[in-house]
């Protein structure tokens, strides 16, 4: 896992999440790079939207990172939801862009989803050992 921590704190990217819902109809959407928890598990800060909702029902989830520059270079994390929590100063400590505008109301709930990591594949291919390029 440090390896993945390694990875993700030192590469650029976009991500994507895909989740799919009880009755199967899937939905991806982008998300930032996953914060890797002293548990040991993966965590991404949502709203409740499609993605969020899919998950109260199918807690399966895919994360596709493809990685800036030249050629398809990347990876797949396979995730399965654990729980997760509302605790708005984690969620703020956490956040990598505080240059957004905040939500004038204050009333947009945020959840800290946690995931456990099931596999890991590369961007390209289905072998399962994952090769992280050192820097």
């Amino acid at each position: 896992m440090t390896d993945l921590k390694t990875y993700f704190e030192n590469t650029e990217g976009i991500g994507v999440l895909a989740t799919a819902d009880a009755e199967g109809r899937v939905d991806a959407a982008v998300y930032s790079r996953p914060h890797f928890m002293e548990d040991g598990t993966l965590a991404f800060i949502m709203r409740d939207r499609l993605t969020h909702r899919n998950l109260q029902s199918n807690p399966h989830a895919a994360y596709l990172f493809i990685e800036k520059g030249e050629g398809f270079q990347g990876m797949r994390l396979f995730l399965t939801k654990t729980h997760e929590e509302t605790d708005s100063n984690l969620i703020e400590k956490l956040r990598r862009r505080h240059d957004r505008p905040k939500d004038p109301e204050g009333v947009a709930i945020r959840f800290l989803v946690y995931f456990k990591l099931d596999k890991t594949l590369p961007l390209i291919g289905g072998d399962s050992k994952t090769k992280i390029k050192s820097t």
